[in-house]
């Protein structure tokens, strides 16, 4: 997606090419690779030929899961700041009794209303609350995308 295009439902989803298409196969090819060299070489070699073959099979596991970890963190953290800012905006826009019933919005609730209108913001929470809308149906149920192209 680009910075400047449109979002909607449709169009929002954000891909970081060095990661989804250039780190995270290196890693995943990388591991793969250790795998069938361990187990095509394992019966022809000898025990210090397999055991150094296995701990490259343990490092390239420990570093893809270091690389997944990693970008989900930023993940986590990138959802917390969304909720706080969330929380903040529905608590100016929304009248009582919605603005008491902010802390009953679950962060992925938080997370698809981030990019619902100023002007359709109050009816969607309410139909939020009532039926207990998951983060997919939410945007789905936007109908003007407040862009938010500093994601992660």
């Amino acid at each position: 997606m680009g910075e400047n295009a449109p979002q909607s439902y449709a169009h929002h989803t954000r891909w970081d090419p060095l990661f989804h298409f250039f780190l995270l196969p290196v890693f995943i090819v990388g591991l793969l690779m250790t795998l069938i060299h361990f187990f095509a070489h394992m019966m022809h070699s000898d025990f210090r030929d397999n055991f150094h073959a296995f701990l490259l099979i343990l490092l390239a596991a420990a570093l893809f899961i270091a690389v997944t970890k990693i970008r989900t963190y930023a993940l986590r953290v990138q959802d917390r700041v969304i909720r706080l800012e969330e929380r903040l905006r529905l608590s100016q826009l929304l009248q009582e009794p919605l603005r008491s019933r902010i802390p009953e919005l679950t962060v992925d609730q938080l997370v698809g209303l981030r990019f619902a209108s100023d002007g359709e913001i109050a009816k969607l929470v309410e139909r939020t609350l009532k039926e207990n809308l998951s983060r997919s149906d939410i945007k789905k149920a936007i109908q003007t995308w407040r862009p938010d192209n500093l994601r992660v």
